[in-house]
């Protein structure tokens, strides 16, 4: 993309309605805009970062065996008033009635209409397990909408729910989602803990939580230090594997991580008093397992190995997708603006002329372009006839994680800079090398 036919509006005074770090410089580098409390239109560049974090979360939920499939927003009250939870929800569900008087509900989550959809059509225990999930628009009313993406109404979220013949295989779906969950995360660049937390209207006994350590978090946390020194890594996991899965859950929940709703002040102070923290946290994402509350309300069974009917097993599992893009600015920025993580960077590299208008100028970065294209990675080239300063202040406020900069004085000498986002360092090479380092880059991610 050429930066001047491209929408980027961004601003240089920040909006006052901004109270944390990620709603500001997602209004300044222009991500998105506000349509009402809590209602966000997602502008190019925003939305360019919210697929890229949508695709990692699908990916790692099919490595997983999970399925993806799309329910719509719209639900039917009659499915939640067999559940129970249409009078129990309270005021954050929006209630509506069409025009022949039945009453709808905007989808805040999933469990009753995906509930419907299996008892429809799976009869048999032979056709279990099975993990159906969707990636869709959600609506909560908050009563006090701030933060930006952070704690919004409307919401794009991945849900994931599974069907199991028993407890012992539902927790397998349960300890199978904690690992994807953490692959998921790390490939964006985040370490997301996972807490022993409440289960709210959802429901269950076994839940954890995913929090990323912020200051600007929305709950408290209590964890082991300890646990902020394990990284999955690229390790290969056997999600079929029972034993693997459950190796993984007992090295990422074994130390002592909770949020305020379930901490327990007499188990915390057994952790040695060096390695107890007290901080903030950014919820990500939530697995619950919470047996047959939905099966055995609505009638989702099939027949068991001994012909008898038995209700299914269920957990539900949720990625806060749009709600990711602040958590990673909260993680990732400095006072210049966003550092996004190769994994969801809007553009892979931006690419600055210092003096547009220059022969030799344009063409060095014409064949940058080209050559970054023919390796299927989307540079963002700033041919505005602008100041150095000006460009260079967009970059670092759109946060691309590696610049190339290209000038008459530099290409004198068969150079171009070449400068990471993150540390600041720069280094000069030759156009064809530069290329090559940062196509070795994602080619490892």
């Amino acid at each position: 993309m050429r930066l001047s036919r491209y929408f980027l509006p961004v601003l240089k005074e920040t909006p006052s309605e901004a109270q944390i770090v990620s709603h500001r410089l997602m209004l300044r580098a222009g991500m998105i805009r506000q349509q009402a409390a809590g209602i966000y239109s997602w502008l190019p560049l925003g939305y360019k970062v919210l697929k890229n974090v949508e695709r990692i979360v699908h990916e790692e939920q099919q490595r997983a065996g999970h399925i993806p499939m799309l329910m719509p927003t719209l639900q039917s009250a009659d499915l939640w008033r067999e559940s129970g939870r249409y009078d129990d929800y309270g005021e954050e569900m929006l209630r509506i009635t069409d025009r022949h008087g039945r009453d709808m509900l905007y989808g805040p989550t999933n469990e009753e209409m995906i509930t419907d959809i299996f008892r429809s059509y799976v009869k048999s225990y032979k056709d279990l397990p099975m993990t159906l999930y969707h990636v869709q628009w959600k609506f909560r009313d908050e009563i006090r909408p701030r933060f930006g993406v952070m704690r919004g109404r409307e919401f794009l979220m991945k849900d994931g729910y599974n069907f199991d013949l028993s407890y012992e295989d539902a927790m397998h779906a349960y300890n199978r989602h904690l690992v994807s969950y953490l692959r998921t995360y790390e490939r964006m660049g985040l370490q997301a803990i996972p807490m022993r937390a409440d289960s709210g209207p959802i429901g269950g006994d076994d839940t954890h939580e995913f929090l990323v350590l912020a200051e600007t978090g929305e709950s408290e946390v209590f964890y082991d230090s300890e646990i902020t020194d394990l990284s999955f890594g690229d390790r290969e996991v056997d999600f079929d594997s029972v034993e693997q899965c459950q190796a993984v859950l007992d090295e990422f929940t074994s130390r002592y991580a909770r949020t305020d709703e379930t901490h327990d002040e007499a188990e915390f102070a057994k952790v040695p008093a060096e390695r107890q923290r007290r901080a903030r946290g950014i919820e990500v994402g939530q697995i619950f397992y919470f047996g047959t509350k939905y099966s055995e309300a609505m009638g989702a069974t099939v027949q068991g190995p001994d012909g008898k009917p038995v209700p299914v097993h269920m957990g539900s599992h949720g990625i806060g997708v749009s709600r990711l893009l602040g958590a990673i600015i909260e993680a990732s920025h400095d006072e210049n603006g966003i550092i996004w993580p190769e994994g969801v960077t809007p553009f892979h590299v931006g690419i600055v002329n210092l003096k547009q208008g220059d022969d030799e100028a344009d063409a060095a970065c014409e064949a940058l372009y080209k050559s970054f294209e023919a390796l299927g990675l989307e540079p963002l080239y700033d041919d505005r006839k602008e100041r150095a300063g000006g460009k260079f202040a967009t970059m670092d406020l759109i946060g691309l994680p590696w610049r190339i900069t290209v000038g008459p004085r530099g290409l004198k000498n068969g150079v171009v800079e070449v400068t990471s986002r993150r540390t600041g360092e720069s280094e000069e090479l030759p156009p064809e090398e530069a290329v090559a380092k940062i196509a070795k880059i994602y080619a490892e991610l």
